[in-house]
């Protein structure tokens, strides 16, 4: 996992959870609504008209974020303070200082992005809100309530110039509050990538050694995991999952270290009873790994288990079709793919076409159809991957 991408999904969350906001200032408009048509001097149909535009506004970021998937895009947050600068305009309009303090709630919401440039940015856009909001009561008196000023010099002393100096005073705050947050979000990032990748190098080698003491080599597992990342983004995974997978992947066969050399080693073909042995290494692997915490070393653990599961049921375990975790399921095409087209001391390697033709043949069969397809149409990639990834030593 790289820090972009811990930024991006904390990011995620983030606009996910202004929409949650949006959603409350609609109940409360909603309240305010009620309450302002049964008690405010303001005319009634006035009244239906700013609160409906001032919801109407609130749904946007809601529509974006929850509706239109925006939840990732750098634009989101500015739209959702600008929608809640509107509202806050609408509503300081009609009501002036009875509703002084929703004038924080804007500097609130962008504390949520840990930055403290938009922090800068809200507050100028609050300050804004602010002067046009003065401005239309006072051009528009008779319409609202709250505001005791006939003229603009008085409004602006009596009130603009104040909320101003709150509104500076409230980001300044803000923005010393949020670069420590930033700071300690950065270190904590950091941290976690670094023990991500420490815990990659680690699954690396005992990945390389699994796969070294039944003579195959460290290229195996460099291209089985490109295997299952172009799998992975071609069923459509996030970046951080895919990542996972093509990490996970690599210790496939880590069973095997508890297999004895002289069965892996055997050069002629296994005894019956040996061959059982052989399949117990995705047992093996399955105790090796099933009581390792986090995602990444349950996602292992399936495919050690499961790798040699065939969708008509005749594999090691006897699994069949959706029984199988489909994850396994790319994995059984990945592992096959790297087995037949790579060269052993027992055996030399199959052509691209060769194995492509068999595979593709096994739909239905072996491999589920669905991830065949998968395979065909990103056999490309495949093929790239093989031609730069080559074993450097053959036993």
């Amino acid at each position: 996992m790289k820090s972009d991408s811990i930024l991006k999904e904390n990011y995620k969350k983030i606009n996910q959870l202004s929409a949650r906001c949006m959603k409350a200032i609609i109940l409360l408009l909603i309240l305010g609504f009620i309450y302002s048509f049964f008690i405010s001097d303001i005319d009634r149909a006035l009244l239906i008209i700013l609160f409906s535009i001032s919801i109407i506004i609130a749904l946007i970021p809601i529509l974006l974020i929850n509706i239109l998937k925006w939840d990732e895009s750098r634009f989101t947050k500015h739209m959702v303070i600008i929608c809640i600068c509107i509202d806050m305009t609408i509503m300081l309009t009609m009501f002036s200082s009875y509703i002084f303090p929703i004038m924080i709630f804007p500097i609130l919401m962008a504390s949520l992005y840990y930055n403290q440039t938009f922090v800068l940015f809200t507050s100028l856009l609050v300050s804004v809100s602010i002067l046009i909001s003065d401005f239309l009561s006072v051009r528009y008196i008779d319409y609202f309530v709250g505001n005791p000023f006939d003229t603009y010099e008085d409004i602006m002393m009596g009130y603009a110039v104040l909320h101003i100096v709150v509104v500076f005073v409230l980001s300044i705050a803000a923005y010393f509050i949020v670069q420590r947050n930033s700071m300690m979000i950065n270190s904590a990032i950091d941290t976690a990538v670094t023990m991500q990748n420490n815990q990659k190098g680690l699954i690396y080698s005992f990945s390389e050694i699994s796969e070294s003491k039944s003579k195959s080599t460290g290229e195996h597992i460099k291209r089985v995991a490109e295997y299952m990342r172009i799998m992975g983004r071609a069923s459509g995974f996030d970046e951080e999952y895919v990542d996972m997978l093509a990490t996970a992947s690599m210790m496939h066969d880590i069973g095997k270290l508890m297999i004895s050399e002289e069965i892996l080693d055997k050069p002629e073909r296994l005894t019956d009873e040996e061959y059982q042995i052989m399949k117990n290494h995705v047992l093996y692997g399955e105790a090796l790994l099933e009581k390792c915490p986090g995602e990444l070393m349950h996602i292992a653990c399936i495919l050690a288990k499961e790798h040699h599961e065939r969708w008509d049921g005749s594999g090691y375990l006897g699994m069949k079709g959706e029984e199988i975790a489909y994850i396994s399921r790319l994995m059984a095409v990945c592992d096959v793919f790297d087995a037949l087209t790579s060269e052993r001391y027992y055996k030399k390697g199959w052509t691209l076409e060769e194995t492509f033709n068999e595979i593709v043949s096994l739909s239905g069969k072996h491999f589920d159809p669905a991830v065949i397809k998968l395979f065909i149409q990103n056999f490309d990639e495949f093929k790239e991957v093989h031609n730069r990834i080559q074993d450097k030593q053959i036993y």
